[in-house]
């Protein structure tokens, strides 16, 4: 027995030695939890663990650690938008989006995934993907086969029959039907059932029509209220969340009653919606750069005239709310719907937030900390804190100053790896 406990000794105090510990010095740290900066600040990393965060005068560096000293720059935690689609592209619109097989759209997403993750972020909600390819993505990037962000996938969205999540581009002699299409309570329990059993960690469901569908009318409701209450009771039973794409009034309304953890786009929101996400404690995620894309580049890339003339109507509407939200309380988290716009590019996005009625704070807040807690990672990831992941990104300068400057981010730290970093 004293040899084991001898040799149990020694192992541990190996691992120990051959911990690598790195340390960050900055100009600025922002602290997300408490909505402050921190000036001249440390982040001392031991593997892929923060374990030490402050100013200089509070933070005591280790003498055996590499140190990377930042200069003019603000660190912050990894970036995390909730809304993305990585396999899809967004030059690739309507019935061009049909040439391409699975195969292909699969390893479009390698591309998209390093792209994020080099625009700094380090975590992402995959809300919809064939074939389940982004649960094939998250394990490539797990398994250090490709770089990519960490990613909570949602696999084929759900929706009804001829609604937005169904594909609709097709006549009926085709006999076309998206994977995630399901109609009724139990039918809906079953899909939500065989989307974890493939490897979804987050169910998405279309509970109104929406811009870039055929045939569906934006501000419809799709899926009655018992058909949502099923389909959010499966997922939160086996620990899912749950996020509903929903433009119309009707079905966030519904979808908030049914207690979706988070609801997407949210254009056509009243004041009752306001109040039922403030009482259920619901998240919005709004999209409000993507209409610029849409708007600009849509034609060219493919989207129907049908879909540019409800955009031109719902971004509009949707900005307005976005300020309406904002200043009621809602709680808010980033989500850009990039594969509509191009992937890597997710970052222009602040600058509307701020521009629609954010703080620069806020606007940070809502792609850190308030993503974590929506995902139930708050523990592990969304703030600069000893115990969490070390995911960091950096950018010179000032982004409490000009919150643009966050759409060039200098210093990428993912789970302790330093995966690009300009300021070498």
């Amino acid at each position: 027995m004293k040899t084991i406990i001898t040799l149990l000794a020694l192992t541990l105090g190996a691992s120990a030695a051959c911990a690598k510990t790195t340390v960050l010095t900055a100009d600025r740290m922002i602290d997300v939890e408490n909505g402050k900066l921190i000036n001249n600040a440390v982040v001392v990393m031991e593997d892929n663990t923060i374990v030490a965060a402050g100013s200089k005068r509070s933070v005591t560096i280790p003498t055996d650690a590499d140190v990377m000293e930042l200069g003019d720059y603000t660190l912050m935690p990894g970036l995390m938008d909730m809304h993305v689609h990585l396999t899809s592209d967004a030059t690739k619109h309507g019935y061009k989006r049909l040439a391409d097989s699975l195969p292909r759209v699969t390893l479009t997403g390698v591309k998209h995934a390093k792209a994020t993750l080099m625009a700094g972020f380090t975590t992402v909600r995959n809300v919809g993907a064939p074939g389940f390819a982004d649960v094939a993505l998250r394990d490539a990037i797990n398994d250090g086969d490709i770089q990519g962000p960490r990613m909570f996938v949602s696999g084929p969205s759900l929706g009804v029959t001829g609604g937005h999540c169904d594909n609709n581009l097709l006549p009926y002699e085709f006999h076309t039907v998206s994977e995630g299409v399901a109609d009724g309570p139990w039918a809906v329990r079953e899909i939500v059932r065989r989307n974890i059993k493939y490897g979804a960690t987050v169910i998405k469901f279309c509970g109104t029509g929406g811009v870039l569908s055929k045939g569906t009318k934006v501000g419809v409701q799709q899926y009655t209220f018992e058909e949502m209450q099923a389909l959010v009771d499966e997922a939160h039973m086996r620990g899912l969340t749950v996020a509903t794409h929903a433009h119309g009034t009707s079905g966030i309304n519904t979808a908030i009653k049914a207690g979706v953890d988070s609801v997407e786009h949210v254009s056509f929101l009243d004041e009752e919606g306001i109040k039922l996400a403030l009482e259920h404690g619901t998240y919005f995620s709004m999209d409000i750069y993507v209409t610029e894309y849409i708007l600009s580049e849509g034609a060219k890339a493919g989207i129907l005239e049908e879909s540019l003339a409800k955009e031109r109507i719902v971004g509009k509407r949707q900005r307005e709310n976005f300020q309406k939200a904002v200043k009621a309380g809602v709680k808010m988290v980033f989500g850009s719907d990039a594969g509509v716009y191009p992937h890597g590019d997710n970052g222009r996005q602040f600058a509307r937030m701020v521009r629609f009625g954010m703080s620069p704070m806020q606007a940070i807040q809502a792609a850190t900390i308030h993503p974590a807690t929506l995902l139930k990672q708050q523990d592990n990831l969304g703030s600069i804190s000893a115990g969490k992941k070390a995911d960091i990104v950096g950018v010179k300068g000032n982004p409490l100053d000009d919150i643009s400057l966050l759409e060039n981010v200098g210093l990428v730290v993912k789970d302790g790896q330093i995966v690009k970093s300009v300021a070498m």
